[in-house]
Formats: C-alpha cells, structure tokens, sequence
C-alpha cells in the first residue's frame, strides 16, 4: 500500500507497507514458496504416509546485476530452493509466486529467458573449447550470421579466460582435456551466450581448487555485473569469494533463516544475542548458530521465526551449544578455509510440516541506504512502514542495468550496498559493457511469449543439420566406436565365409547353411549393443540443452538416425560382401544386403530405445541381452512360427529377429534348385525347404518382411522420440 512518495536529487523516496517486498528496479522476487512431498514413516510398527515440506513459505528477492549466494547447512533445501525458482519442479507440486521484473512467471517463460547450469559438467569430451562454445552458439543464436556468431564466441572466449586453450579437447578420463576449473567456465559459457535474464548455478565451485573456484566466482561475477540476475547454491566458499557475494539467502531445514547483505550478517547476529567471536567469519558462524538450534529442542523454527517477524529466539544452553560440535558442517575460519564451495550437493532432507504464527508489532530500527548517494540514509517511521528508494523517469533507458539493491530479510531490511560498482578485489576487471553477454531487456509490462521471440531459436530444418555436425564430428573424433563394430563383422565374416563353404548336398548341409543365416542375424543384433553407453552418456547433455529449448526433441531424434545411415550401410556392405561370394549364396545380392542393412537400423533403433527408458549403461546391457535371448527363441529357428504354442505365437511376431532370419531364407530358398536329397534319395528343392518350415515361397512376402524391419525400426525411433519428449525432463515431481 503506498502511503506516499517525496522526490530528492533525482531519487524518490517511497514509504511503502512492510507486508510486501521492498521495490527495487529489477531482478527475481518469490514469495511463499512451499514445495510438499508425501513420504512413508513408520510409526508404532505401522507405515503411514506424511506431508513435509521441504520447502516452507520462502519470501524473498534476487536483485539485478549482483551474485544472490543461496547457503545453508547439508540438507538445507538449497539445490531444491533452486529449482523452485528455475521452475524444475512439477506443476502442482510447489506453491507459491515467482516473477522476474515485476512479472509473474511461468515454466515457458523461464526456459526462454534463463540458464541452468548444474553441478556436473556435462560436455562432449571429443570438441575443442571453440567448437563446444559455437554449436551452443548455432543452438541458441539462430537469428544471427555465422560471422556475429564468431565474433561472439571470440569474446566470450577471451571474457571467460579460455583463450590459452581455445583449440583444447574438453577430454574426460581418457582423454586428456582442459583443466576442471576450465571446464566449468565453459559450461557457464554454454548456457551465457544467448545472455540470459536469469543465470542459476549449482554448486559451481563443487570439486575445484581454491584458485579455480575463485577464478570461477569472477567470471560469474562479471556476468552478473554485465545485467544479468545471477543466482547460485554454494557451500563453505573461502573469504574471498565471499568478497564477490552481493546477496545472501540462508537457508535450513526448507526455511529462511536470513537473507540480506553478507555484510548485515554481523548485525543479524547481534539482534538475534550472539556476538561474533573475535577472528571468526560472521557466515561460518551463522551456520554454526543454525546448526545449534537444530540439534537443541528449539529447533530451527525459532530462527526461521526471527528472519521473519523479529522475534527474538529463545537463548540456548551452554550443553545445547557444544552439542553442535559433532554438527555434520564444521566450522571454519575464514583465514584457514580451503574449501571454496566443493561441498557435496544437497540431498534434500525432508522437515515435519509447519505452520508459523505470524507476528507483529516489529518496531526496531530498520535502515536503507542508497546506492548511489551512501552518505545519506533514512529510518523506518514509527509506524512500522519501510522507505526504499528509485529512479525517476527522467533516467537514461540504458539505466535499467544500474541496480538500487537492497538487502532485506522479511520483517525488516538492513544497510546494503549490493550495487553493480561493488568494490572486488579486482574492480577494475568489472568495468564491462552490459551488451558483451547481450542480456535482453523487456519491458515487464509487455513482457510475454510472444515478445520473447520463438520458442525455439531455429527451425526444425536448421536444428537437425546442426545436430548433424556435432554427431558426425564427434563419430570422426571416436572412431573406435564405428572401427570396433566394422573389425568385428569383417573378421566374422572371413570365418563365416572359411566354416560353412561348401555345404555337403544332404540334410546335414542344408541344416549347417540354416546355421549360418540365424548367426548372421545374431551376429548384426548384438553389433549394436555398444550403443548402449553411447547414448546414455549423451542422454545427460541432451536434458541440460533441451531444458531450456536449445533445439527439439524431434530433430535431434531424426539427425542421429540420419548421421547413423551410412556408417550402418558400410557395415552390411563389407559383411555382405565377404559371405556372399565366399559361400557361393544364390538370389539378388542387393536384397541379401538391403535385409542385413534394415536389420542394422532396426536393431540399432531398438538398442537405443532401451538406452533412453534404463537409468544406467549396467540395466541396459541387461535389458539388451535379455530381449536378445527372447527374439532369438522366439524368431522361427528353434520351433516354426506354426509349432509355437498359441499363448507364446505373438512373440514370433514381435520379435525384431523373425524377419531377417525369413527373409535370408526366403532369398535363398524360393527356387526349385535342388539342395540336397533325403535318405530314401528323393531330392530337396528349395521350395520344400521353406514349406517345411512353414515360410512363405511367395516373391512378393520377401519385401513384406523388409517393410515390416522398417516399421519397427520407425517404431522403435517414435518410443524413442516420445520418452525424450515427455519422459526425459529434469524435473523434481
């Protein structure tokens, strides 16, 4: 409720309602955000399902252009926190509001206009830094020219300080790439060079050195002063990039427990009745003082009830403070800190469900200073209303970038000087030109999807052709994975080809030729059986650059069916070719080759479906193998398709092997060359070969059963498409 406003130099002073969050000229606001799950607890011997929240009630803000740190102890709810803001969580499983610049907003709203950089880098090993930063650059950039889409790059590149290894592989555990700090750099640069409104960071010092990780923090922090609203999760940072940190939320348990400047810490602590210890770093021992009361009977509730009304917690016992001792998180000093946010990521810990009283009556003083006039400063009427300050009109649009920052926890607001001229200890290094990340400005008032452009930068065409590229590249730079399959079928092949030359004119003969048919289509079903860990691993970056609509589900389906075309032709071609002639086979070779080069698809789409339903490459294989050993019994060669008993007939027609293995036959067989004669000497035709075995001898079947191999192999890549699409999201439910 706005009670009125008094203009002075250039800024106007407006006295506003402590019930709602403080103005201030941009940034991310959220109020009330509970997420609820259900869980089972046994209680007196029974199992009973419980609501918890493992977030409660969280009023808050992130202000534009500065670093919003979110801290707490393990199990603090704060990579939950995150995504509750990153809009990752399931419809209907949070409550509550989120709005960037005045605007409210939804899941597709986010995912255009921000980034989500999470604790694992997730990064083709086999490209270079250059390469890995322009194909994010042709995913999200498509509006641009190649020639802007380097020089885009370039800068980044120099920005991020990678450009002593610029040409690098990224690499992994066998290959050797660029260093992890390295690494980390270039998976924000990924998800920056579109320059987001909102930048979010899990644990983006997790498992980096002190340099490193305050090398990281730097870059994050020239992004955030570049006019982006950056916000990440970090845990026990080292005093210096604590000197990079603008804002703080601190959070236990799921609940606020003070958000504000890191410098009003102190402060907080001293109205709460503890003191900072001589030497101690007021953050560390905040946490400490949390972890207190949540080992006490207190409990952290009383804490979470001061952030929030003022009301001061009841003091602890000499004993409930040295129990917090054996605390999970020790405490620190920040002059012996070596970790620098490199803290396990959180697994949320479910509290017991709350319900807060609310309070009033918070008189003690409360203070805002301004940005850009610190000498000057006004209190809180005795009223119980708050005074906050912001531009006139009359200010340059470019203005919108130069944030009056102010650090407030609910209930009262505290001194800040959380402004995009923060003094670091490498100022100078921030004097940037907020267009070097482009962060897009839209007015909140128009703000909408349709303002927002396309929801995917390019179209469906582009996508698939660029998807392409970094396919067939990264195939170029493994070749062992393509090598490995063709060496094993021509090595098969020339023992194939040595075996069963020759067969005997007898039963004996024709029985050794049947062999090597339904080896064969064995043989070309477990070749695919590598693609098992291949896709599994890339299915990681295919959730990080679809979450944020880098490209469709669909064309990346359909441009690694593509790339896989002609490396999957080369291998029936050279099979084909060393059987054909060695075992002297009768029928149109381009048939003998076309059923070995359909089988190849449709077992590499069936492979590759498994891979995107299993959680790991070990369920996979197990998953393979046992479908393997169920086509394989079912396909026609152990019991015809007509002595299968009816309940088991239909996995004859299911299985990917029966068709293949029929049509080998059929070309071979539908003929009335004699291959062989009984023991009473009559002879064996070819016809009666297949009559035998309940085949069909009809021309026309032949190509009913490599219509039928394209049709699972269609299948296969639609359930393929469809578990991307729908099933593949990296969400909390």
């Amino acid at each position: 409720m706005l009670f009125g406003t008094l203009e002075l130099n250039h800024f106007v002073v407006a006295v506003i309602d402590i019930g709602r969050p403080v103005n201030f000229t941009g940034g991310l606001e959220f109020s009330g955000l509970t997420y609820t799950v259900t869980k089972k607890e046994k209680l007196e011997g029974k199992w009973k399902k419980q609501e918890a929240d493992l977030l409660h009630k969280i009023t808050g803000y992130a202000p534009k252009g500065c670093i919003t740190a979110v801290m707490g102890p393990s199990g603090a709810g704060k990579s939950t926190f995150l995504d509750a803001l990153a809009g990752r969580i399931a419809n209907g499983s949070l409550n509550g509001r989120v709005s960037l610049d005045g605007v409210e907003m939804n899941p597709s709203l986010v995912k255009r206009s921000s980034a989500y950089i999470m604790q694992d880098d997730r990064l083709f090993p086999m490209l270079t830094v250059y390469e890995t930063l322009m194909f994010a650059a042709d995913f999200r950039l498509g509006s641009i020219s190649i020639t802007d889409k380097k020089q885009r790059v370039e800068k980044l590149i120099e920005q991020l300080g990678l450009s002593s290894c610029r040409n690098t592989y990224i690499g992994d555990e066998g290959t050797r790439g660029v260093s992890g700090g390295e690494r980390r750099r270039v998976s924000i640069g990924v998800d920056v060079i579109h320059g987001p409104s909102l930048l979010f960071l899990d644990e983006p010092t997790s498992g980096l050195d002190s340099t490193s990780a305050h090398s990281v923090i730097e870059k994050v922090h020239h992004i955030a002063r570049s006019g982006s609203t950056v916000i990440l999760t970090i845990h026990q940072p080292s005093s210096r990039i604590q000197l990079l940190l603008d804002h703080l939320i601190i959070l236990a348990r799921g609940q606020l427990m003070f958000q504000g400047s890191p410098k009003d810490v102190a402060l907080h602590l001293g109205r709460m009745g503890r003191k900072v210890p001589k030497g101690e770093n007021s953050i560390e021992y905040l946490i400490d003082v949390i972890q207190e009361y949540g080992v006490s009977e207190v409990g952290v509730e009383a804490l979470a009830e001061f952030a929030r009304t003022g009301m001061k917690p009841p003091p602890l016992s000499e004993q409930e403070m040295s129990i917090s001792t054996i605390a999970p998180t020790p405490k620190t000093p920040a002059h012996h800190s070596h970790h620098n946010g490199e803290g396990p990521g959180d697994k949320e810990k479910s509290g017991k469900r709350l319900h807060l009283r609310g309070h009033s009556g918070n008189d003690f003083a409360r203070s805002v200073r301004s940005p850009y006039n610190t000498s000057k400063s006004w209190s809180a009427n005795p009223s119980g209303v708050i005074q906050t300050l912001r531009f006139t009109p009359s200010r340059k649009t470019n203005d919108h970038n130069m944030q009056n920052s102010m650090s407030t926890s609910p209930g009262y607001a505290y001194s800040s000087e959380i402004i995009p001229r923060t003094p670091t200890p490498h100022s100078s290094d921030y004097t940037v030109n907020e267009n070097d990340y482009l962060t897009p400005y839209v007015d909140p008032k128009t703000m909408s999807d349709q303002h927002l452009g396309p929801k995917f930068p390019n179209s469906f065409l582009a996508e698939t052709w660029i998807l392409m590229r970094r396919t067939f590249k990264n195939i170029r730079r493994t070749p062992e994975l393509f090598l490995s399959r063709l060496v094993v079928l021509t090595v098969m092949g020339i023992m194939m080809a040595t075996m069963f030359k020759n067969p005997k004119a007898n039963l004996q003969g024709i029985t050794n030729r049947l062999s090597f048919f339904i080896f064969t289509v064995c043989l070309f079903f477990f070749s695919s059986n590598d693609a098992v860990p291949a896709f599994i691993q890339e299915r990681f970056i295919f959730v990080r650059e679809t979450s944020y609509n880098a490209y469709r589900a669909s064309s990346y389906t359909i441009a690694g069916l593509i790339t896989y075309l002609p490396f999957l032709a080369l291998q029936g071609a050279v099979y084909a070719v060393i059987v054909w002639f060695a075992l002297n086979l009768r029928g149109p070779f381009l048939y003998f080759f076309l059923v070995l080069y359909v089988s190849l698809v449709s077992t590499n789409s069936f492979v590759v479906f498994v891979s995107s339903v299993v959680p790991n490459y070990i369920l996979g294989y197990a998953a393979v193998i046992a479908f393997t050993a169920l086509f394989f019994l079912f396909c026609g060669y152990f019991l015809s398709s007509k002595d299968i008993p009816w309940y088991w007939r239909w996995m004859n027609k299911v299985s990917t092997m029966t068709y293949p293995y029929e049509g080998l036959l059929m070309n071979q067989y539908q003929t009335d060359i004699v291959f062989g004669t009984n023991s009473d000497g009559s002879v064996i035709q070819g016809f009666n070969i297949l009559d035998s075995l309940h085949i069909s001898t009809h021309e026309s079947k032949k190509w009913e059963n490599v219509l039928i191999m394209l049709g699972w192999a269609v299948l296969y890549r639609i359930l393929f498409y469809l578990i991307l699409r729908f099933a593949s999201k990296n969400q909390r439910t």
